[in-house]
């Protein structure tokens, strides 16, 4: 599928070495995290490396990170965990519909194959679009620009907004992602992609006409369509794909249908509620 637009050298990101880990962190840690990539390699179980390490590749930026970001596909994540698990790691399904981690002292690794709203599922798209990287001298395939990009417009919590790292991504990487693809990943919740790129004209305007024209005359032109045309029927609240406490009053007290429960969704009423249990406790 082509991409929308020219491909655009890369903006300066940064000068100097770029880690994701502190070099005081515990060597014991980062050697967990090493052994994992190299258990999972060993035994045939495909994965990507996302989250900071990614984030440092794509954008260009130092941010540090305490963890490691593993994704996989859904059929893989409970084989992950026994290989991990017979390494002598501790291993548990945290959340059956989109996380399971490994844990070695205070190192973990979160095996991820979804996301908490239930939309951002890992599938093969993931692995052949992959970047070849390095994460602790360890040769791995990172995570998709627009896989990263598709993941991180969701996560909007009063604690926790990750718009920053899609403008920074957009302004490292726009020039070369697969816009027609990234466009394509977000579906009928196009507006989200939207919005981040309104943002990113905003944020760099010197940037601004780094995202190819074509794509915000689409978004543009499906939103003046849905102007002139009726308002779906029916209460559904989608903010709730956004940030999984802040609409809790629109589901529980104002009528409003949760967009991540089947059938509009992919969640069911048991994983949002283990799912919403812990906001609390993650304060």
């Amino acid at each position: 599928m082509r991409r929308m637009g020219l491909a655009r050298k890369q903006p300066e990101a940064g000068e100097g070495l770029r880690r994701p880990y502190r070099e005081d962190l515990d060597p014991t840690i980062l050697d967990f995290y090493r052994q994992c990539m190299a258990t999972l390699s060993q035994s045939g179980v495909e994965f990507v490396v996302g989250g900071t390490c990614a984030l440092t590749h794509f954008a260009g930026m130092t941010r540090y990170t305490h963890d490691l970001d593993i994704f996989v596909r859904g059929r893989d994540v409970r084989r992950a965990l026994r290989v991990l698990s017979r390494q002598g790691y501790h291993t548990h399904l945290t959340f059956p519909h989109w996380l399971g981690k490994a844990m070695c002292g205070e190192g973990y690794v979160d095996l991820i194959f979804s996301s908490g709203n239930g939309v951002v599922v890992v599938d093969d798209a993931w692995f052949e679009h992959a970047a070849q990287g390095e994460v602790l001298g360890v040769p791995v395939l990172l995570c998709p620009a627009e896989e990263m990009i598709w993941s991180k417009s969701f996560i909007m919590e009063r604690e926790r907004f990750d718009g920053g790292d899609v403008a920074h991504i957009l302004r490292a990487h726009a020039g070369n992602l697969d816009w027609r693809r990234l466009v394509d990943r977000f579906g009928a919740h196009w507006r989200v992609l939207y919005s981040h790129l309104v943002l990113f004209g905003f944020i760099y305007p010197d940037a601004r006409d780094t995202i190819p024209a074509e794509v915000m005359r689409e978004l543009c032109q499906r939103t003046l369509r849905e102007v002139e045309e009726p308002a779906p029927q029916g209460k559904v609240c989608q903010g709730t794909l956004l940030s999984r406490g802040q609409y809790l009053s629109d589901v529980d007290r104002w009528g409003y249908r949760d967009a991540r429960l089947a059938p509009i969704g992919n969640m069911t009423s048991e994983d949002i509620a283990w799912w919403t249990s812990f906001i609390e406790r993650d304060k």
